[in-house]
């Protein structure tokens, strides 16, 4: 205990993160199968939330030590602003770590205003984390390169300077808030890409696939913004829809009502889904894959299907008239040993012919790289 009295905050940091992930791999090695599943998912997403809080506490310093340790010792440090100023950063750190919790407690149809404020207040902590940590390798940078042109660097006061790096951190962070939150206010913004696909059937020239990814159904995004995408992809009207990962930040039982508009697409060959690394985050894909096919979307869990734009999948039509669209599992399943779960190219692939065009869906662009690596021909 003495030997961890000495350590500094940043060393403890480090140390609770590292030892919430030991919990991790000892829970998922030892107790996946004695607990009860529900209580299993729970306590998977719980420890998440806890080490990413840990992470946190390494910026969290760092933003504490920027914006009140180093001013603490200034003529306005006794100040009502300072004190002001210092419930501030407190209640603004207390929000940001607060959001990842939000996705096992305020999580329904629409958004909590709550979680809205935590996630916003997350966004703008990795944006002032980001910029300080900036700004200070600039000055060790600055300073380094004078030092070895044999200049002496000229310097602010020391309670000027203190008080500059904060302010400036502050502004920066702002503006940049205000501009992703408005952009986030915004419906996504459509990309028409002309993708030439060698072995097209002539009856499926210029076939028009949509593809959504990184929905994020959760804490911060509901029904009312799933009923926009919906409409949005029906205005395009799609041959294909593919939802490539990333659906939801919960449990299917929670956001049944929220994902619900995904049954109302209207894709003339099918709308199909593959999983993405959040799903596995949830502990509830099971739940998911059963649900999005009450909705009619089709999981491609390491599987293909056949599409045909005159059989309308398979009946009548010429033989050779298809490609084969196959999806894989995110490669984040294998890393959490999700049982049942992980990228199977070959099993993916089983059936597809190279004498016809085959499109893989997969969530990270890793995947693609591991298929060429792996000598998969993907037309």
């Amino acid at each position: 205990m003495a030997i961890f009295r000495q350590l500094s905050l940043g060393a403890k940091a480090a140390l609770a993160a590292g030892t919430v992930f030991v919990s991790m791999v000892v829970s998922r090695s030892y107790l996946a199968e004695s607990l009860e599943l529900r209580a299993w998912r729970w306590l998977f997403r719980l420890q998440l939330a806890l080490f990413a809080n840990s992470l946190m506490l390494l910026g969290s310093l760092y933003i504490w030590r920027s914006a009140i340790s180093n001013l603490s010792q200034s003529p306005a440090a006794e100040s009502t602003c300072f004190q002001l100023w210092k419930v501030a950063v407190i209640a603004f750190l207390a929000l940001a770590h607060s959001s990842f919790f939000t996705m096992l407690f305020l999580v329904a149809e629409e958004p909590y205003l709550f979680s809205l404020a935590a996630y916003s207040c997350l966004g703008a902590y990795i944006i002032m984390v980001f910029f300080l940590c900036t700004l200070s390798g600039m000055e060790q940078a600055y300073q380094l390169l004078a030092w070895r042109a044999g200049r002496v660097v000229g310097s602010l006061d020391r309670t000027r300077k203190l008080a500059l790096r904060p302010a400036l951190a502050v502004v920066v962070t702002a503006v940049l808030s205000v501009v992703g939150l408005l952009n986030a206010a915004q419906p996504p913004a459509v990309k028409t890409v002309d993708v030439p696909i060698h072995q097209l059937p002539p009856t499926m020239d210029n076939l028009k696939i949509v593809l959504l990814s990184d929905i994020h159904l959760g804490p911060t995004v509901g029904r009312t913004k799933m009923e926009m995408f919906v409409n949005m992809v029906n205005m395009l009207d799609p041959d294909v829809t593919v939802i490539v990962g990333d659906l939801c930040d919960s449990e299917a039982s929670v956001l049944r009502t929220a994902v619900a508009p995904l049954g109302q697409l209207h894709s003339r060959l099918g709308t199909y889904f593959v999983t993405g690394n959040h799903e596995y985050y949830t502990s509830d894909v099971s739940n998911w894959f059963a649900l999005l096919e009450s909705l009619n979307v089709r999981p491609l869990h390491n599987e293909n299907v056949k599409i045909s734009a005159t059989r309308a999948q398979g009946v009548g039509g010429k033989d050779d008239d298809w490609i084969c669209l196959a999806g894989v599992d995110d490669i984040e399943a294998d890393i959490l040993h999700y049982s049942g779960h992980g990228m199977d190219l070959e099993k993916a692939l089983g059936g597809c012919s190279p004498d016809h065009a085959t499109i893989l869906l997969a969530h990270q662009p890793l995947a693609a790289k591991r298929a060429c690596r792996l000598g998969q021909i993907l037309t």
